[in-house]
């Protein structure tokens, strides 16, 4: 006798839900637990044979890190495409953990329990798909830089010279680091922490950053658009300005991160010596 739609559909659903649960480092146990169902339960979920409720669904993709949509397969929404966009960040648990952690008690001083603490974990939970403190410190350099990049690259290719190039990476910069101030904060705080080989590649991507920049500059000055007499060192000045923003901004502050961008756009130009 043929499957019912239904049926396809329930287990289409637990696969997804079962794939969410291990990407996010649980095992069947804790998550029926945190959900208040039995481990039988939700083994039947995961299996198809029982339907969920909307509000368990949405509680789950919350436990592991996704949307409801995610998981129900739904087509998901057009990249926007906007490098000035900050949705909500979405990590799976033991990375919001770890960047939790990390922040609060740096790297050298959070263990792993500290990390599983915060993401609702277990230890063993934790150490299901990230092996090593380490591993969830170079994830969360990686998924800094490869956002920064993305953007900058696209806030660069919006500019119709290198002026307006110029402006509109160090807005990037502003809000990113405004935005995005955790990651900020563990990208500045704990390159120290990164271990070879990975230390020399992450290096390498933020270099990358600071080329754009550079670049920006010095044809700047070759135009005739920019006056400072140290273009490569007014160009390190202005990036080091924009990542030690999370040293000291916070959304409780008076600024939000747009005008925050803005006094940042005004203070590098000031530092280029913008000609006329």
């Amino acid at each position: 006798m043929p499957r019912s739609q239904d049926s396809e559909e329930r287990e289409l659903l637990g696969e997804r839900l079962r794939t969410a649960r291990r990407d996010a480092g649980l095992t069947l146990r804790e998550a029926a637990r945190a959900l208040g169902v039995s481990a039988g339960t939700w083994s039947a979920v995961e299996n198809g044979r029982t339907r969920l409720s909307a509000e368990r669904l949405d509680a789950a993709a919350h436990l592991f890190g996704t949307t409801a949509d995610d998981l129900r397969g739904a087509p998901a929404a057009p990249p926007r495409g906007d490098w000035r966009d900050f949705p909500p960040l979405r990590l799976a648990p033991p990375l919001a953990g770890a960047l939790e952690a990390f922040v609060e008690l740096g790297y050298h001083g959070a263990t792993i329990r500290d990390v599983a603490q915060r993401a609702g974990l277990s230890v063993a939970g934790v150490y299901h798909h990230w092996p090593a403190k380490q591993d969830l410190l170079v994830a969360l350099m990686d998924l800094t830089m490869d956002d920064l990049r993305e953007r900058c690259g696209a806030a660069r290719a919006e500019g119709d010279g290198p002026v307006e190039r110029f402006t509109g990476l160090v807005e990037c910069l502003a809000l990113y680091h405004t935005h995005r101030r955790e990651l900020g904060f563990i990208g500045a705080s704990e390159m120290r922490s990164v271990e070879e080989p990975q230390r020399t590649r992450i290096a390498e991507a933020r270099r990358e950053v600071q080329r754009m920049v550079d670049d920006e500059v010095l044809e700047g000055c070759r135009r005739g658009l920019m006056a400072t007499p140290l273009p490569r060192e007014a160009a390190r000045a202005v990036v080091t300005m924009c990542t030690a923003l999370p040293q000291w901004w916070s959304p409780k502050g008076g600024f939000s991160p747009e005008v925050v961008a803005r006094q940042y756009v005004g203070f590098a130009l000031d530092l280029v010596r913008l000609a006329g």
